[in-house]
């Protein structure tokens, strides 16, 4: 009987990561469809893109499709040519909104992480644990978006990103105390792993490079 229990724990454990995996991706494929299905008002927009072409509302969903990819193609061709200009201008434009600032802002932040083309993005946020309630408190791996503390209270505080899994890019901001927070050793890729999978692709040795090493000092404000 315990042969047999240890057989099926060792199929379930085989079969865990992929039937996640297929569940993320279920999730990803249900909810773009549930945004740009043919009865969504994006379906809409793209069957009339179409219409023009055929007179079938699929044909002309999918010729709508086509034509705003190619649209994208375009703007990525003009956007390697004049990327900084371009890039520039819609931030500026994009961050004068209220409340859409700030959520641009946000993904946008995500987005310059996971381009290895930009070292600042790279450098501006990074992974790190935050002990709640000190070192023997509760481990949470977030995002340290600014090394730079603010003073609460006469005391340093530092603003942190805990992500949500398995869609990383919300999640809350809390300021907890400067000593709180210690770096991890790993790269954003397996942190948003980490969170897509909502734990189970974790990396070996994730706890013991947590501690091995302190924030470097900040000046205070």
């Amino acid at each position: 009987m315990n042969y047999m229990r240890r057989v099926f724990l060792a199929g379930v454990l085989l079969l865990l990561p992929l039937a996640v995996t297929a569940g993320v991706i279920g999730w990803a494929v249900t909810f773009i469809y549930g945004f740009v299905g043919p009865g969504t008002f994006v379906g809409r927009f793209l069957t009339s893109i179409g219409l023009g072409f055929s007179s079938s509302s699929l044909v002309a969903y999918l010729i709508g499709i086509l034509v705003v990819l190619a649209v994208v193609y375009a703007l990525g061709l003009v956007a390697i040519l004049v990327q900084e200009r371009l890039q520039d201008a819609l931030d500026r434009i994009m961050r004068r909104i209220p409340l859409v600032g700030t959520l641009y802002d946000l993904i946008r932040r995500f987005v310059s992480m996971v381009d290895q083309r930009d070292v600042d993005g790279l450098k501006s946020m990074s992974p790190v644990w935050c002990f709640f309630g000190g070192s023997d408190g509760a481990a949470v791996l977030a995002l340290l978006p600014s090394r730079e503390p603010v003073i609460v209270e006469g005391r340093n505080y530092l603003g942190i990103l805990v992500p949500t899994a398995p869609v990383p890019i919300g999640g809350g901001l809390i300021h907890v105390p400067e000593d709180w927070v210690r770096p991890a050793e790993i790269g954003m890729d397996q942190l948003m792993s980490i969170y897509v999978s909502m734990g189970v692709t974790t990396p070996k040795g994730l706890a013991i490079a947590a501690q091995t090493k302190a924030l470097p000092p900040t000046k205070s404000a």
